[in-house]
């Protein structure tokens, strides 16, 4: 089982700043998802801003959410960043 994830911050871009439990952090770009399904909902920036983190994963306020296991293994690992912030 992947590490889940402990803290979310989303960007502007339609990216996604991660922390998870094991104290990696990654970037999820979610750019791909938006023309997909439920996702299509989430082009709306003001929607896209209530994300937060929620059963090892992440949530938004309408519901939608994604396996935990695919954004720790497709998110691009980072070294250095500022702090994620807890929401």
């Amino acid at each position: 089982m992947n590490p889940r994830v402990i803290a979310v911050k989303p960007k502007s871009d339609f990216t996604l700043e991660l922390k998870f439990e094991n104290g990696s952090k990654g970037i999820f770009d979610m750019r791909p998802y938006l023309t997909k399904g439920v996702f299509k909902e989430l082009k709306d920036p003001a929607l896209f801003m209530t994300v937060k983190p929620g059963y090892g994963s992440i949530v938004w306020k309408n519901g939608q959410d994604l396996c935990p296991d695919t954004l720790y293994l497709e998110c691009k690992k980072i070294k250095h960043s500022a702090a994620v912030a807890s929401t």
